[in-house]
């Protein structure tokens, strides 16, 4: 029978990719100051905040599988403070794109403090997957195993 817990794993991977390589086309359309590259970014980085949502909700869901104790417990609340934290930035970095872009106000300076957003949301996505990590590598969170 399928387990809703291993939902979680599947999509964490989305928002991260999509983020990071958001932010890359972010530099380079900045760098460059090529269209292609900073519409890609935008998408990117509406899709990466997206894939944020599912993936925190997807975490809530896989979090009410395990047994919390002791430094599990403090790990998990840790990953998803962090997780909540990074969906809100990422949510708020492609709210302000979206109402410059839907103003037509990405020129100038505003460019460089969406992209600096960017950049807080994708540092804070990076941190949360830290976290993550940790609790799947660290402390077996998830993980199942069988004898024979």
């Amino acid at each position: 029978m399928f387990d809703f817990s291993h939902i979680h794993p599947m999509l964490v991977h989305f928002p991260i990719a999509l983020l990071i390589l958001g932010f890359v086309a972010e530099l380079v359309g900045l760098a460059l100051k090529r269209k292609f590259f900073t519409d890609a970014a935008f998408l990117l980085l509406i899709t990466g905040a997206l894939g944020a949502v599912a993936a925190v909700l997807s975490g809530s869901f896989a979090a009410d599988g395990l047994e919390e104790a002791g430094t599990l417990k403090q790990a998990v609340e840790t990953h998803e403070g962090a997780a909540e934290l990074a969906m809100w930035l990422a949510i708020i970095a492609g709210a302000f794109r979206l109402t410059l872009v839907m103003a037509k106000k990405y020129a100038g300076s505003l460019r460089y403090v969406s992209a600096v957003l960017f950049l807080v949301a994708v540092l804070a996505v990076a941190r949360a997957g830290y976290y993550g990590g940790e609790l799947v590598f660290k402390h077996a969170a998830g993980v199942t195993f069988q004898l024979g």
